[in-house]
């Protein structure tokens, strides 16, 4: 008998700074049905209180990786507020192979560049109930200067506008329901 390799499928969970992908995303993996695995992605940030590279980011100088972008090594990446970020090509790859829905936490350029250039691409845009609301989650991560808050929100307007151009868009209200929807949607678009 022949047994097929199940391949995965490349999910993108998307949306403005501080709409709650993080957080969503962490409670989907609670759920072993859905079969997931999170693509890390590379940055040039420098890491938040309590963040580990290679579990929440692969952390890198911008020489590496500019040197991803020369050698065609990321599936998409984007410079935002003075940081590079991107996937790794070979990273997701591998996890497709395995048969896992691998998860793309990005936010919306690099969910552009996916979308334009994967095939079979389950994509998902998650909205904030409000423009007031997601200032206020924003700032009460006291994590960012305030030209930077500004510059994400101002961001955030325009990302909000591109939400028709994903295959669902769902609001997060309550981060519980936004993941009962997800979590629907995602058994419902995958083997």
């Amino acid at each position: 008998m022949i047994i097929l390799e199940k391949k995965g499928r490349l999910i993108i969970l998307s949306g403005p700074s501080g709409v709650g992908k993080g957080t969503i995303r962490e409670q989907l993996f609670n759920n072993k049905e859905l079969n997931l695995a999170y693509s890390i992605s590379m940055t040039t940030r420098k890491p938040r209180v309590n963040e580990v590279n290679g579990v929440d980011y692969f952390f890198v100088s911008e020489k590496e990786f500019l040197r991803s972008i020369d050698n065609d090594e990321l599936i998409e990446w984007a410079e935002f507020v003075g940081n590079y970020y991107g996937t790794p090509k070979y990273y997701v790859e591998e996890l497709l192979k395995k048969g896992k829905n691998v998860v793309l936490e990005i936010e919306v350029q690099g969910a552009t560049q996916v979308i334009a250039s994967c095939k079979d691409v389950l994509s998902i845009f998650i909205v904030p109930p409000s423009m007031e609301e997601l200032e206020r989650r924003i700032r009460s991560r006291q994590t960012e200067t305030e030209a930077v808050i500004k510059t994400r929100l101002a961001k955030a307007a325009s990302e909000i506008d591109t939400a028709d151009n994903y295959d669902y868009v769902v609001e997060n209200t309550n981060v519980a329901n936004a993941v009962l929807e997800i979590s629907k949607i995602i058994k419902e678009n995958t083997n």
